[in-house]
């Protein structure tokens, strides 16, 4: 796929993250889970590679942020979850790792370094494990639908189209 291409499904994806972002977005605790990124994320990994992957991730959580309906534990979480569905399906070709790999990204790594943050952020104390939960919970959602839509499109030969 040429560059062109790839940079427009990137935005598509983008704006697709950010315009749904208003009605999907479900509050717990500081953060707020947005289970559409997560299956964008392993759209984009699986369409585009690790790099858009992570752009992608990076934009739409940008965008959320400055329209109020994401928070900057977006960045963590669903850039390094993205960026390592892209590095997995690149590696495997296997739907099921890459959707598994954005629920390790999101749920694990970047609910982890989203402790620091949120010390910075709110200047105190929380609990370690305090994002692992419902960032886990967000991951599986979207990872789990994405993977269901993309077997089902492996299936037809319509992913192999989109990749060309």
């Amino acid at each position: 796929m040429n560059k062109t291409k790839k940079l427009t499904y990137t935005a598509v994806l983008i704006a697709v993250g950010t315009v749904t972002s208003p009605f999907v977005s479900i509050p717990i605790g500081f953060a707020r889970i947005f289970p559409v990124q997560h299956f964008i994320n392993v759209i984009s990994a699986v369409l585009l590679g690790p790099w858009y992957a992570l752009a992608q991730a990076f934009g739409t959580s940008f965008l959320r942020n400055i329209f109020g309906t994401g928070s900057v534990f977006a960045f963590p979480g669903s850039m390094i979850g993205a960026f390592l569905a892209g590095i997995v399906y690149q590696r495997t070709k296997k739907l099921s790792f890459t959707a598994g790999a954005e629920v390790i990204g999101t749920g694990l790594i970047g609910a982890l370094l989203t402790y620091p943050l949120a010390r910075l952020v709110f200047g105190e104390a929380t609990a370690l494990f305090a994002f692992v939960p419902s960032f886990i919970l967000s991951a599986l959602v979207g990872g789990a639908l994405a993977y269901l839509l993309l077997r089902a499109f492996e299936r037809r030969k319509v992913l192999e189209r989109f990749q060309k």
